[in-house]
C-alpha cells in the first residue's frame, strides 16, 4: 500500500535540517502532495536536497502549515535555531515527522495502530522488539522513528497493521495529533538535561508520549527508578490502562529470568540469547505488556522474544579471537546505559570515553570491581581517568579505537579477563559521526585481529 498522492495536497511545509529524518520526511511530504521547501545550514546537505529535486531555501513563515524541524536541532534550549524563532513569533507549529505520519495513515482511511516507545535507555532494543513479537504474530508491522528507518518514510499499513516507533524527548516535543494506542515508557535518568532544562523538563518531554490517549489504550511504565514510578501512580488518573514492568516486580516482570504477569509464566528467559542482563529483562517485559495490549497472544510473544536476533551495536558479539569475545555496545552513549552492559560480565577489559555526559562515569563505580582494566578514548578520557584513578581502577589513555582495541586485546590475551566490551558510557561525536560509526569501526578492527590471528 502507499499514501495517496492528494494527502496532503494544499499544505505547505517547511523542513529544515536534512539529516537521516529531515530528507525523507521532505521527499515523503512531497510525494504526498504538499508544497515543500528545505533548508540545511551545511551546504552539502542542501546541494544534495536540490540533487533530489527539492526547493532549497530559506523558508518565510508566512503560508507555512507547519515547520519540520530535525530533532536534534533545539527550538527552545539550549539555544533556539533562528528559524525555529521565526516559527514560534509566527505561530507555526513545530512538529515531528512522527505526528505527520499518523496525519498521514488517517487521511488515507487506515485504521493502523500506532506503538509509541520511549525512555532513557532501552528504547531502541524494545521497539526492534516488539516489532519482531508483531511480525511474528504475522500483522503487518513497520518500525522506525529515532531507531532506522524515519518515521515518515515508513509505508501505509492496513487497518490490522501496527507502527512501532522509537520516540526520543526531542520528538515527543513536537507532537500535536497523534495518539498510541500502546504507549510505553521504560526508564528515567538524568540525559539532555541541557535540551529540556532540568530534571522535571526531561520527565515532562517522557510524558508526552502518553498525550490523548483514551478508554482503551494501554500505558506500559517502568517502576525501577523514582521518577518512572511517580510517572505511573500519575498517568492512573488517566483514562488509559497503566500497566507496570520490571525486571523484578510489576504487572510484568521477571524475576529470576522468567517472565511473567499475574495469569502466569510467559517464558524462561534465558532461552533469548540476545536478551542478556536484567536491563533485557524489563525490555521484555515492556515488549510483552505492549503486544498483549494489541491483542497479541502469549504463545507469539515467547516464540517473538526467543527468536529475536538482537541489534547491531547493542552488547553484540562482533567476533572471537584466540578465544577472547569482543562485544560492540556502542550505543551504550551515558553511564546507565553502560552499566547495563558492566553488570552482564563478572570481568572485562573495558573501552570507554568520548564525550562525557553529566556526572561522568561517577555512577558506574559499584561496577569497577568488574573492569580488569580500562583503556580510555576520545575528548574527556580526562575527565574518566580522574575518576578511574580515584577508585583504584587499572587504566591507560590511548587516545583512538584503534589503539584501544588492540591494546585490550592484548590485556585480555594476557589473562585479564576472557571479554573486551566496548561500552563507552560516553557520546561519540568527537571522533565519530555517531554511535554507529564508532561501533561498525570496532567490528571493522576486530574482523582485521582474526583475520591477523
Amino acid at each position: 500500500m502507499s499514501f495517496s498522492p492528494t494527502t496532503f495536497a494544499g499544505s505547505r511545509f517547511a523542513v529544515v535540517g536534512l539529516g537521516r529524518n529531515g530528507l525523507p520526511a521532505a521527499l515523503a511530504l512531497r510525494a504526498m502532495g504538499a508544497d515543500v521547501v528545505v533548508w540545511d545550514d551545511t551546504e552539502a546537505a542542501r546541494t544534495q536536497a536540490a540533487a533530489a529535486g527539492l526547493v532549497v531555501a530559506e523558508p518565510a513563515m508566512e503560508r507555512l502549515t507547519a515547520l519540520v524541524l530535525s530533532p536534534g536541532i533545539p527550538h527552545h534550549l539550549p539555544k533556539p535555531h533562528p528559524l525555529a524563532v521565526a516559527a514560534l513569533a509566527e505561530g507555526v507549529p513545530i512538529l515531528s515527522d512522527a505526528d505527520l505520519l499518523f496525519r498521514a495513515v488517517r487521511k488515507n482511511n487506515s485504521r493502523a495502530r500506532f506503538a509509541g516507545i520511549t525512555g532513557t535507555n532501552g528504547k531502541s532494543t524494545t521497539t526492534a522488539l516488539l516489532a519482531h513479537i508483531v511480525a511474528t504474530a504475522g500483522l503487518p508491522v513497520a518500525a522506525g522513528g529515532n531507531l532506522g528507518t524515519a518515521a515518515l518514510a515508513l509505508p501505509l499499513l492496513p487497518d490490522d497493521g501496527v507502527y512501532v516507533l522509537e520516540m526520543s524527548s526531542y520528538m515527543l516535543e513536537r507532537l500535536a495529533n497523534i495518539r498510541f494506542d500502546v504507549a510505553a515508557m521504560l526508564n528515567l535518568s538524568a540525559d539532555h538535561l541541557d535540551r529540556h532544562g532540568d530534571m522535571a523538563g526531561y520527565a515532562a518531554a517522557k510524558l508526552s508520549v502518553f498525550e490523548r490517549q483514551q478508554t482503551g489504550d494501554l500505558a506500559v511504565v517502568g517502576v525501577d527508578d523514582d521518577v518512572s514510578r511517580a510517572m505511573a501512580r500519575r498517568l492512573r488518573a488517566r483514562a488509559a490502562r497503566v500497566v507496570t514492568i520490571s525486571a523484578a516486580a510489576a504487572d510484568v516482570c521477571a524475576p529470576g529470568g522468567l517472565l511473567q504477569d499475574s495469569a502466569g509464566a510467559i517464558l524462561d528467559l534465558s532461552g533469548a540469547r540476545a536478551l542478556p542482563g536484567a536491563h533485557n529483562a524489563q525490555n521484555a517485559a515492556a515488549a510483552a505488556a505492549a503486544a498483549m495490549g494489541l491483542g497479541i497472544t502469549r504463545e507469539a510473544i515467547a516464540q517473538g522474544v526467543t527468536t529475536y536476533a538482537g541489534l547491531p551495536h547493542r552488547q553484540e558479539n562482533v567476533g572471537t579471537v584466540s578465544g577472547i569475545a569482543f562485544v560492540n555496545d556502542s550505543k551504550a552513549t551515558n553511564a546507565e546505559s553502560a552499566a547495563r552492559a558492566l553488570a552482564c560480565y563478572r570481568r572485562v577489559v573495558w573501552i570507554a570515553g568520548g564525550l562525557a555526559k553529566a556526572g561522568g562515569i561517577e555512577p558506574l563505580a559499584p561496577l569497577f570491581p568488574h573492569v580488569a582494566k580500562a583503556f580510555l578514548i576520545g575528548r574527556d578520557s580526562p575527565v574518566l581517568a580522574a575518576t578511574l584513578a580515584e577508585r583504584g581502577v587499572p587504566f591507560a589513555e590511548v587516545g583512538t579505537l584503534e589503539n584501544a582495541t588492540r591494546a585490550a586485546f592484548d590485556a585480555a590475551r594476557g589473562g585479564a579477563a576472557d571479554v573486551v566490551l566496548l561500552s563507552p558510557a560516553c557520546a561519540s561525536w568527537d571522533q565519530f559521526t555517531g554511535f554507529d560509526q564508532r561501533g561498525e569501526k570496532f567490528r571493522a578492527i576486530v574482523a582485521t585481529m582474526r583475520g591477523d590471528s
